[in-house]
């Protein structure tokens, strides 16, 4: 098969999921457009579920539950070490899709799809790891533990910017503790997750006895996600996306007394302190903060630096900004791609403008128009040096803008690097053990990953991934972030011949 490079996207794009075993005769079947953010181009259109049909396709998933659950952890284990095997062998055809449909260089793309390996990896060693505990009880005769059971039908909605490892994250741990998933992806990236199933399709297929429908995709829109979210058979609903995506999700799963995993949004910043590596952090701080055009959920989005250094590190910033290169991630060795869509240019611009309404000294933001056609959004990084932290800094845009801010006491700094909603990610560059140190405590970030001396993004499978506030609390991934898709039983077991209560209670009749 010709390289994506060789050929239209979308003749490129369909060839993939053809050599994957995707059904691609829905992929021009429908009225959802599927548009690449590399070209603008119109890729796909496909057919969207409705609410009776989503309604369907959980039934069938509620019904491969109530077999799925009894297979043994170690065994189901097995599935997701196959799925393991089929990404390895689909990760360069699944990691140029990812580039096609998402934007991301050929590097992000391929590293994206060694996330799902790895969590796959994960998985296989948690299918024996499903520990629970031996509790000390106070009844003699009598003992008392707890159990972990498989929780049900698990929904996964995930976003654009990271369209195949979310669902791998979920998908991996959801199937080893007993759950069957139904996915609704982003309705711009659609692809992708067709491209997924297929190859969990091999996997079952090489499995041999799973139950029908325990792994499922849905396309559509706010009604589908809708009707996913509401269905009370869903007993975990996994949302990756905006904090105003979050507060409409949770509420809703909350009103019916199910669970959720909100992976919201990200005002993440750095510090850069008096004893940094500056050449070290000027590298990170580059990369967390322009890495996927600014459109990962951990971007580095402020940056705070100390009076005595700021004229040592910002002035080399703003000329990595000047001349970083922007282009087409397929043809060229770009390291920024495009934006998504018009929707985000249209976003970066409004930030872009507020700030200077705000007082701040814009550099680079400008749209690139030579590199793709009219229909495609590229644009030059921005970094915005700032007087304080008002306005936009305030808020998250999905872009590769930076907001740098001045700062001189270090307690100062910490209250400004919390004084945002969001809690995702953070870092700090020190060698400084104090700072350091002061950072991770309790008084310190007040985020889910606080990092040092190295940028925002790039978190391993190993450690539980989310944040605090109004990232919303969530955990993916590592760690015993399992326990999120399993239900805890208490259990104790009277082996005497007596009956004595709790507490010293007594009830003789």
């Amino acid at each position: 098969m010709k390289d994506a490079s060789e050929m239209d996207l979308k003749t490129s794009a369909h060839a993939i999921l053809a050599k994957l075993g995707a059904d691609t005769a829905v992929l021009e079947a429908g009225e959802m457009a599927s548009f690449s953010p590399v070209t603008g181009e119109q890729i796909a259109a496909l057919p969207v579920q409705d609410a009776a049909e989503v309604a369907s396709v959980i039934d069938r998933a509620a019904q491969a539950f109530r077999v799925w659950r009894k297979v043994p952890a170690p065994r189901r284990g097995e599935l997701v070490r196959l799925l393991g095997e089929e990404l390895r062998m689909a990760k360069d055809d699944l990691g140029r899709l990812v580039s096609i449909e998402a934007g991301k260089s050929p590097s992000e793309g391929a590293g994206e799809v060694q996330e799902m390996i790895d969590i796959c990896d994960f998985a296989v060693g948690l299918s024996r790891q499903l520990y629970g505990l031996t509790i000390a009880t106070e009844r003699p005769g009598h003992r008392m533990m707890e159990t972990w059971h498989p929780l049900g039908v698990v929904g996964v909605i995930s976003a654009f910017n990271f369209p195949v490892a979310v669902w791998s994250w979920n998908t991996a741990l959801a199937l080893v503790c007993g759950n069957p998933v139904v996915w609704k992806p982003s309705e711009k990236t659609p692809l992708t997750a067709l491209a997924c199933q297929a190859i969990l399709d091999r996997a079952l297929t090489r499995f041999g006895d799973a139950p029908e429908a325990l792994s499922q995709v849905i396309i559509g829109g706010r009604e589908t996600g809708e009707a996913l979210v509401d269905d009370p058979r869903v007993a975990l609903v996994s949302a990756t996306g905006s904090t105003r995506m979050g507060q409409q999700v949770g509420p809703r799963v909350a009103a019916r007394f199910g669970r959720s995993v909100l992976e919201l949004g990200g005002n993440n910043a750095g510090i850069v302190c008096p004893s940094a590596d500056m050449d070290m952090a000027l590298r990170a701080i580059a990369f967390g903060a322009m890495g996927t055009a600014g459109q990962r959920c951990t971007t580095m989005r402020r940056l705070f630096v100390h009076d005595s250094v700021y004229d040592q590190l910002v002035p080399g910033l703003i000329k990595a900004y000047g001349s970083v290169s922007v282009g087409n991630p397929l043809t060229t060795q770009a390291l920024v791609g495009p934006l998504v869509d018009q929707q985000a240019f249209e976003a970066m611009q409004a930030a872009l403008a507020a700030a200077a309404a705000e007082g701040g000294k814009v550099h680079g933001g400008s749209r690139v128009t030579d590199v793709a056609p009219d229909s495609a959004f590229y644009v030059q990084p921005a970094l915005v040096e700032m007087p304080a932290q008002t306005g936009p800094v305030l808020q998250e845009t999905f872009a590769p803008i930076l907001y740098v801010m001045r700062y001189s006491d270090f307690d100062d700094v910490i209250e400004l690097h919390n004084a945002v909603g969001a809690g995702l990610s953070s870092s700090i560059f020190t060698t400084d053990l104090r700072e350091s140190e002061m950072f991770l405590s309790a008084a310190g970030s007040d985020c889910g990953i606080a990092n040092v001396n190295i940028g925002t993004s790039g978190a391993e499978i190993g450690g539980a991934f989310g944040g605090e506030k109004e990232t919303g609390g969530g955990r993916e991934s590592g760690s015993d972030a399992w326990k999120a898709y399993m239900r805890r039983a208490t259990n104790t077991i009277n082996y005497s011949r007596e009956l004595p209560l709790a507490q010293g209670v007594v009830f003789d009749i």
